[in-house]
């Protein structure tokens, strides 16, 4: 079998940067760099991605980043001792040791078994210790690999796929814990739990070993149904049918669950049974004597419970905030694809193709070109390419209300909300309330479907409500309110508002172009990022060659996401690398493309590692671009894409002046920041080099 770490791989009391993505930006280059993957940045985006989704530190000062990716081709083991730690997100601090484990999709489940042992093996303190006391790489590899084999140091660890981790203890014990859980002398408390993460390698394992060493403690018997990459046997029926209650540690839907029907539940996130599994055993053991704790509904009950456990604690401007971005997430593909194809229908056949489209699409083919089109297109077959290409983006830009209002409404209550939430979309598109009636229909349709939803009915009608009483009630209500009461007043706004873009020149079209680059470099596509692009898509289905206002903001826009990560290559790879980390030279090289593209996101690691200068000076940068964008009157007729739409972008050269203008005055501003705005010296700032 192919060893799945070697010294290449290994990193000892260096510096990779001060943040989680730099970390593993820098242990992904080591996967590919000895072979072991395809490529880096697609490796860093699905490990990345994994990371966002529940931070991978653990008790200990230990992280295990980790994925499943197309990029890796060999099942590997990266790991590096840091100097100084990085916050991987342990509630006990940040880390010194972190594994990188990389699987490829594909993984053999010999391989996926020994990735999920040694993560089981880091919960063990006497290996970490010698992992930290290691002299060597060398040494560091045999710890490993003693771990996999199951070397006598303490280091053997429960079967992969088995479970029942966690057997009854000895009677004595078990006597004892039972008086203390409250058993009434009827033996131990039972438990069953499941445990499961996205990618099912190392949370979903760790998690399980620390249930049952916690559960142990207390003299209960818990038996863990692991349902990782590697494998899971389910539990055995009748150890189900007599567990006093079920612990669900899992950031996935559990599957199987009406085997657990009827049983008190506590259900948390995996990373909560590593990190606080006594209190989740004690959680346990509380709701087995409690008649009115919340339970694991019957198969095909209201679901509604569920969302209620995840949205406890959230106040109502966390749940606003995360019901619109969902929405404006679920909108953009439908915004990019489309604007995209529209530019392509203009490029083909020409910008007065809107007037033939429709003619053009039903009446002509391949066989039988047109022969009335605009004068600018490509001749007859590009006016008949044009226009089918135009059409069809038209019609998928036509979606942007419908699913931005719908996928509101589908965070809010779930996917009884969705078809109230398409319709009350659809209602303000009818009604001409653009993105504003969207956003009104998609919140009104979602906390309804949600109200409704938690009405109590008789068992018979319970099928029902998800298909039909839920959609019927939401969806007349909200788009009622629409027709009725709500739509005037928004349509209105809406009409005022593009009037006022529209006659924008001069000095207040400057101004906007200050305030949308503000906006897009503030939080590199965060919530209020995601505001000024969304305010921009949302006006291009407006723009006609009389109307150029909506292209103009839309190029002002994307001129400025683009400056961020473009800023920070030009500062970290040409002008001053002294003053980034290696990691953080390896990120400018990766920021070019990135920020070449309209990826804002591709400065995030220079910000989370310096928030307080790489901000302001983006924000700098990016409100001078919006300016000189808006001042020249560039347009553009493409949601996204960067310099790569160069045919849909009116005056491209002003585009690209304004943009490097902006990259120059980001770049040179966080330059002198990180110089002049701290008393350290730059030697301080340094880092250690690193051999990749």
């Amino acid at each position: 079998m192919t060893q799945l770490i070697t010294t290449e791989l290994v990193e000892l009391d260096q510096n990779l940067g001060n943040s989680p993505e730099a970390v593993i930006r820098h242990l992904a280059s080591k996967v590919a760099a000895t072979g072991r993957a395809s490529e880096v940045e697609g490796l860093f985006a699905d490990a990345f991605a994994r990371e966002q989704k529940t931070a991978t530190g653990i008790p200990g000062g230990i992280a295990i980043p980790h994925c499943r990716s197309a990029a890796v081709t060999v099942p590997t083991l990266a790991m590096a001792r840091l100097n100084p730690k990085v916050d991987f997100g342990a509630k006990d601090g940040p880390a010194d040791l972190v594994f990188f484990i990389a699987a490829p999709d594909g993984a053999d489940q010999e391989h996926l078994k020994l990735l999920s042992k040694l993560a089981r093996s880091l919960i063990k303190k006497d290996f970490t210790a010698a992992l930290r006391n290691a002299s060597s790489e060398a040494e560091i590899v045999e710890l490993v690999e003693g771990a996999l084999a199951d070397k006598p140091a303490a280091h053997a660890a429960a079967p992969a796929d088995a479970v029942p981790v966690g057997a009854t203890v000895g009677a004595s014990a078990a006597g004892s814990a039972a008086g203390a859980a409250g058993s009434g002398g009827r033996g131990p408390k039972r438990l069953v739990a499941v445990t499961a993460c996205p990618t099912g390698i190392a949370h979903t394992y760790m998690a399980a070993d620390s249930l049952v060493a916690a559960a142990r403690e207390v003299g209960v018997d818990l038996q863990v149904e692991t349902q990782g990459s590697s494998g899971a046997k389910a539990l055995d029926p009748a150890v189900i049918a007599a567990a006093d209650a079920v612990i669900f540690a899992v950031d996935v839907d559990v599957r199987g669950k009406e085997r657990f029907a009827g049983k008190p539940v506590i259900n948390a996130p995996v990373k909560r049974g590593i990190d606080e599994p006594d209190k989740m055993v004690q959680e346990a053991l509380a709701a087995a004597d409690n008649p009115h704790a919340r339970r694991v509904p019957h198969f095909g009950a209201e679901e509604q419970a569920e969302h209620e456990a995840e949205e406890k604690g959230e106040h109502i401007g966390q749940k606003l905030k995360k019901a619109l971005l969902t929405g404006v997430s679920y909108m953009i593909p439908f915004v990019a694809g489309g604007g995209l194809l529209i530019a392509l229908g203009f490029l083909m056949g020409g910008y007065l193709i809107t007037k033939y489209a429709d003619n053009i699409v039903v009446q002509n083919s391949l066989f039988n070109l047109p022969t009335e089109f605009p004068d600018n297109a490509w001749g007859p077959l590009g006016a008949y390419l044009g226009a089918v290409l135009f059409k069809i983006g038209a019609l998928s830009l036509g979606f942007l209300v419908p699913a931005l209002a719908g996928y509101i409404a589908y965070a809010i209550a779930d996917r009884p909300g969705i078809a109230p939430g398409f319709v009350a979309g659809a209602v303000a598109g009818f009604m001409g309330a653009g993105f504003l009636g969207g956003i009104v229909g998609g919140l009104l349709a979602g906390y309804i479907a949600h109200v409704v939803g938690r009405l109590q009915v008789a068992r018979w009608l319970r099928g029902l409500m998800p298909v039909v009483i839920i959609p019927l009630l939401a969806s007349l209500v909200a788009s009622g309110l629409m027709f009725l009461i709500l739509g005037g007043p928004i349509v209105a706004i809406t009409k005022g508002l593009n009037g006022w873009l529209s006659g924008l020149t001069g000095a207040g079209a400057i101004a906007l172009g200050v305030i949308l680059g503000l906006m897009m470099c503030f939080d590199l596509g965060g919530p209020v990022n995601k505001v000024a692009y969304s305010f921009a898509v949302a006006g291009l289905g407006a723009a006609t060659i009389d109307n150029q206002a909506p292209w103009q903001i839309m190029a002002a826009v994307m001129a400025s996401g683009m400056v961020p990560p473009l800023a920070m290559a030009l500062a970290s790879t040409v002008l001053n690398k002294k003053l980034f980390s290696l990691a953080e030279q390896e990120n400018g090289k990766a920021a070019w493309l990135l920020g070449a593209s309209f990826i804002s996101e591709g400065a995030i690691p220079f910000a989370a590692a310096d928030p307080l200068r790489v901000i302001p000076a983006s924000m700098l940068g990016g409100a001078v671009t919006g300016a000189i964008s808006m001042a020249a009157g560039v347009g553009s007729k493409a949601p996204h894409g960067g310099i790569f739409v160069f045919f849909a972008i009116d005056n491209f050269v002003m585009f690209v002046v304004s943009i490097v203008v902006g990259t120059v005055v980001t770049a040179l501003s966080v330059i002198a920041l990180k110089r002049w705005a701290v008393k350290k010296t730059v030697d301080t700032v340094e880092p250690v080099p690193v051999t990749v």
